[in-house]
């Protein structure tokens, strides 16, 4: 989804350290934004708590003092995480979506791939997402709406790229190269696919 102009904030959540001294910030890979650095602040004054916020194309996150290198990097990522989820659950309109498309393109496809339409459909069950080359037309299925903004990125950067490769051949795949999270978007929604065909588990006793 678009970045959202108001701060998001993750919330406070309890962690293992105790911190009693301040140490300068870090920069670590981001997982909520393609392109946001992520600054980590520790403090003294925070003893059981973790928690996250967006500051303009920055997310900062605070952490206490003592935590340790592998303890910091841990909850970065829940942090990074939990904020990408709570920003999602705004669903972009067809408008939203399609002037990301068109900086998702700029950003991983030198702006090469220009649809004419962007839209979210309901009638798209097995499919993520899909398009009409010679319509210039992408749409989305609605399944998609609440996941993490870098799957809806993913399919979003899949059906552009179909827009100048047809079919699932080798060129494509490079194309599909650029955009750095494409392995962890596949995973996420090979996940969701697979746990849809879980069978439903009893109700417990007293249910």
């Amino acid at each position: 989804m678009p970045a959202d102009p108001s701060p998001g904030f993750a919330g406070e959540t309890p962690a293992r350290s105790a911190g009693i001294h301040q140490r300068s910030a870090a920069d670590h890979p981001p997982r909520g934004s393609a392109t946001s650095a992520v600054e980590v602040r520790r403090s003294s004054r925070r003893s059981r708590t973790v928690s996250a916020y967006r500051e303009g194309d920055r997310t900062i996150v605070l952490i206490p003092a003592r935590m340790s290198e592998a303890e910091e990097q841990r909850w970065v990522g829940v942090m990074l995480d939990k904020l990408a989820a709570q920003e999602s659950r705004r669903i972009l309109g067809d408008s939203e979506l399609a002037e990301r498309a068109e900086r998702l393109s700029a950003q991983y496809l030198e702006g090469r791939a220009r649809p004419v339409s962007v839209r979210w459909v309901t009638n798209q069950n097995t499919r993520w997402g899909s398009c009409t080359p010679a319509e210039g037309s992408i749409r989305l299925s609605h399944r998609l709406q609440g996941m993490p903004e870098y799957v809806v990125d993913y399919v979003l950067v899949h059906e552009l790229a179909h827009l100048l490769v047809p079919g699932h051949g080798p060129r494509f795949w490079r194309l599909l190269d650029a955009y750095p999270r494409t392995e962890r978007a596949r995973g996420y929604l090979e996940g969701v696919v697979a746990a849809d065909r879980l069978p439903h588990l009893p109700a417990a006793r007293g249910e």
